[in-house]
């Protein structure tokens, strides 16, 4: 590749990431909330641990800010390149700027790392380990360059400290290929599991979601558990890159796994389940539209990513 190439692709996923911090300095509303559930603060693991939270009208969604609670989360590595293993470290720092080192363990770790692209085509759940001065570090190897969002979700060991999402932008270098969102499926193949999704995200009301995983035409009734739970949820509305962990209603091991949710409003979804099955965890991804209510007009989507076009 030429070096002109090469700066316009990297011009390219700059113009990605600030087309996605446009979006998210918008602040729209959360996307998914658990149903019959106590309010929280935050969405996130904490909230998951009463099965997910709800968010209502004057509530920030998670990981639309950087800075929340007085805590910030600080990249050191906000630039890496497409297709390379790299390195990405991360500090959380507290109202006096000082790195927080002391932290409450959810769901069996610290801290949980999600990066999204911000065309919701790329999804990575990882959890970085942390140095004795707390900077945390975790490999990673993004094939797609363009705008990427990361999302660090934990709670701080402080006295009263609540669980926060925070998000930061990151750009990821190299050939700029402009993707379409996937369209809406009822299932989704991954690692020959086949996973059906059932039921339907509505604005403004509660549902149920059912994710059902089967192999080989056989429903798979041994789920494992992973972090505590035979079932996480991410979900990610398209433009603003708002996020929710959601967790399963009781139930288990499969092959069926549910959650209560609403959409408090219309627009284009992306799903990440996260399940374990013979010791490997995989991801199955959905994307789902939602219109809007009776006699209320469609929000228009913000943001710009590698798509060019946020109608995650």
């Amino acid at each position: 590749m030429n070096n002109a190439l090469r700066i316009t692709a990297f011009a390219a996923a700059l113009a990605a990431t600030f087309g996605t911090a446009y979006g998210v300095g918008r602040g729209l509303d959360l996307l998914v909330a658990a149903e019959d559930r106590p309010a929280q603060r935050h969405a996130g693991h904490g909230a998951g641990e009463e099965g997910g939270g709800r968010m209502g009208p004057g509530h920030v969604a998670g990981g639309l800010q950087i800075s929340d609670g007085g805590y910030t989360l600080a990249l050191e590595t906000p630039t890496i390149r497409a297709g390379a293993r790299t390195e990405i470290r991360f500090v959380i720092t507290d109202d006096n700027g000082r790195t927080v080192t002391d932290y409450r363990r959810e769901h069996g770790k610290e801290l949980h790392f999600i990066l999204a692209s911000s065309d919701l085509t790329e999804f990575r759940h990882l959890h970085p380990v942390r140095a004795a001065d707390g900077t945390w570090a975790t490999p990673v190897d993004l094939p797609e360059a363009g705008g990427y969002r990361a999302f660090a979700d934990f709670t701080p060991a402080a006295e009263g400290a609540e669980n926060l999402t925070l998000g930061a932008d990151l750009a990821v270098s190299g050939m700029y290929r402009p993707a379409a969102p996937p369209a809406p499926r009822a299932t989704a193949e991954v690692d020959g599991y086949r996973v059906a999704l059932d039921g339907e995200l509505r604005a403004g009301r509660g549902g149920e979601l059912k994710l059902t995983v089967s192999r080989n035409g056989r429903p798979v009734t041994d789920l494992q558990p992973y972090l505590g739970a035979y079932g996480h949820l991410v979900a990610l509305r398209s433009g603003d890159l708002a996020y929710l962990h959601v967790h399963p209603n009781e139930g288990g091991p499969g092959p069926a796994v549910s959650f209560a949710a609403t959409a408090p409003s219309a627009g284009t979804y992306r799903l990440f389940l996260d399940f374990r099955h013979e010791g490997k965890v995989r991801t199955a991804a959905f994307t789902v539209r939602v219109a809007p209510e009776k006699g209320a007009a469609e929000p228009q989507e913000s943001g710009t990513g590698k798509s060019g076009a946020h109608a995650h």
